[in-house]
């Protein structure tokens, strides 16, 4: 249960100064996208579900930057990936 609890804490750690400080709002946005995207469906629509949501983190997103916006949101899919899987270490 310790060495769990380690490895969680470093990660979370590490993925803190990756993804940096969010708020709770923005947690919830976020997960809401990510949410989104795994019901397969396109960026832009995770986006519009999301801040029909939680319209005060509501991002402004265009042609120039949707791409951007897009990698960020994989990259937070990925990091709940590895939580779930830490999660299930016994």
């Amino acid at each position: 249960m310790k060495i769990k609890k380690k490895v969680m804490d470093e990660y979370l750690s590490s993925a803190e100064q990756l993804i940096g400080k969010r708020t709770p709002g923005e947690i919830a946005h976020d997960d809401a996208v990510v949410a989104g995207l795994e019901m397969g469906l396109p960026i832009e629509l995770a986006l519009t579900r999301a801040a029909e949501q939680h319209p005060s983190e509501k991002l402004l997103w265009n042609s120039t930057n949707i791409s951007d916006i897009a990698a960020h949101y994989e990259h937070i899919r990925g990091h709940m990936e590895i939580l779930q899987k830490l999660s299930k270490i016994k």
